[in-house]
């Protein structure tokens, strides 16, 4: 995939590492914008859209976690891939960063060729899900999924808030209702990235997708857990309207 024309937005308060980004990845041919904290990130990421964000955890007016938050909440760029980036080792991290909808997790320091090559993965998959999805909306359960803007509703009109990775675990089990998913499968479709063991990216994504899902009962209804082999959507899937 071209790295031509697509946009990256950066936001780290280190102004060696700012600048080493800056100009390692707009040789590779990206856009790319860089601030040094949250609030000139708010205001870049409001002026002008992005096709990925970069979000140090640790800046000096407010966490990337609350950046994250706030990215996933946003009227126009709630979907754009999200990777963060920290100087700390511990997997609580990890976990927070991902649960709050970043799509991938990169520890300093780290290799800008790294960082470029999860780029491109992010923004293929981006491409790859909007190419697949046409102008289908999928209807399971008592929920409504618009394929091409992502976009989630509650048949009592709550819109639902998807991260790419949330995206793309539904996706793919809307593609295969009522088959037994192994962890080797949704991983590879959904992360595919050894920050944590395999089983672990596995049950949290699952997890936060039964949330969005309102999926919560003792033992979930909508996203079972088959022990031994994988995760069941127990729904029937029909293609559906738009409104």
């Amino acid at each position: 995939m071209s790295s031509v024309n697509k946009s990256i937005l950066l936001v780290d308060d280190d102004q060696e590492i700012r600048e080493l980004l800056e100009t390692y990845l707009t040789r590779a041919g990206f856009q790319v914008r860089a601030t040094a904290d949250g609030a000139g990130f708010r205001q870049a990421l409001n002026e002008a859209p992005s096709d990925l964000v970069i979000l140090d955890v640790m800046l000096p007016d407010e966490d990337g976690f609350s950046l994250c938050r706030w990215v996933r909440q946003h009227p126009r760029q709630a979907q754009v891939p999200i990777i963060m980036l920290t100087a700390s080792s511990d997997e609580a991290d990890r976990v927070i960063g991902l649960e709050l909808g970043a799509d991938d997790y990169l520890g300093k320091p780290f290799s800008p060729r790294e960082l470029q090559a999860r780029i491109k993965a992010l923004l293929r998959r981006a491409q790859f899900a909007h190419e697949r999805s046409g102008s289908e909306v999928l209807v399971f359960d008592d929920w409504r999924l618009d394929t091409v803007s992502h976009r989630l509703f509650h048949n009592d009109g709550e819109e639902v808030i998807l991260s790419g990775a949330d995206f793309a675990l539904l996706k793919l089990f809307l593609d295969h209702p009522q088959q037994i998913l192994d962890r080797d499968t949704i991983g590879n479709a959904t992360r595919g990235r050894d920050l944590m063991p395999l089983d672990r990216i596995v049950d949290m994504a699952v997890s936060r997708l039964r949330q969005r899902l309102r999926d919560t009962e003792k033992p979930p209804r909508l996203i079972r857990t088959v022990r031994g082999s994988g995760y069941q959507l127990a729904a029937n899937v029909v293609a559906g309207n738009a409104h």
